[in-house]
């Protein structure tokens, strides 16, 4: 029946009139009872088994909803799938420039954005640190070297200042929520710049108004003294 295409038209009939009067959470939730929510391209003859066809079909079908979330559920399942791969070489001590390889296969393969590529980067640089409980000065010499170790690969695709900048808010938010990192902030960004991965524009822009409101005044503070000195220099050149 699948394969002579009536099983397809069946349940699209059935999509559209559950969704009349139930949302797309309550259809999910039956789906996912069901143990199909993962294998609606099941649905589909065997040679129309591939995203562009779900979307297509269901799209010409009015069901927009439900294309937004599978193509929702593709993207989060390609981004923890190059996560995954990453934090493995990263781990492993992988040369710099096939880790790149390996991000540059996904970011084609998945349409990634670039703003979604910087935040996995910094998320999995920091993941793979080793912390050491409480020894604040340990876990600063332990961040900086990890910004050092993958500077080249951080500098391969922050490649603009609307990237440094999301880099930043990362940085930022990180240092907000983990409280062995509060402290960090000035150090890891003063790094970043010394590794060229964060311009001087950046880093001013974000302090003068780009920065998140997560723990905006006490990382403004924090950067003060590092403000300065590129301020001063910036008036001496």
């Amino acid at each position: 029946l699948v394969a002579k295409g009536i099983v397809l038209p069946f349940i699209t009939d059935f999509f559209k009139e559950y969704l009349v009067d139930n949302s797309l959470d309550d259809l999910i939730a039956i789906l996912k009872r069901g143990k199909v929510e993962d294998n609606l391209l099941d649905f589909f003859p065997s040679s129309k088994r591939t995203a562009e066809a779900f979307s297509e079909h269901f799209t010409q079908e009015g069901l927009l909803q439900l294309v937004q979330y599978n193509e929702k559920k593709i993207f989060e399942s390609k981004l923890s799938e190059m996560k995954s791969a990453l934090t493995t070489q990263i781990s492993d001590q992988a040369d710099v420039a096939e880790v790149i390889e390996t991000v540059k296969h996904y970011v084609k393969d998945a349409k990634l954005p670039d703003v979604e590529v910087v935040r996995l980067l910094w998320d999995v640089l920091m993941d793979a640190v080793q912390w050491s409980g409480k020894n604040q000065q340990q876990n600063a010499n332990t961040a900086l070297r990890q910004v050092k170790a993958w500077a080249t690969l951080l500098n391969t695709f922050c490649t603009s200042g609307k990237l440094e900048l999301e880099l930043m808010y990362k940085v930022q938010i990180q240092c907000y929520e983990d409280a062995k990192l509060m402290k960090l902030f000035p150090e890891i960004v003063r790094s970043l710049y010394d590794q060229d991965v964060l311009a001087e524009d950046t880093i001013l822009h974000w302090f003068r108004k780009g920065s998140n409101p997560k723990g905006r005044q006490i990382f403004v503070k924090s950067l003060e003294p590092f403000v300065k000195w590129l301020e001063e220099a910036e008036e001496e050149d």
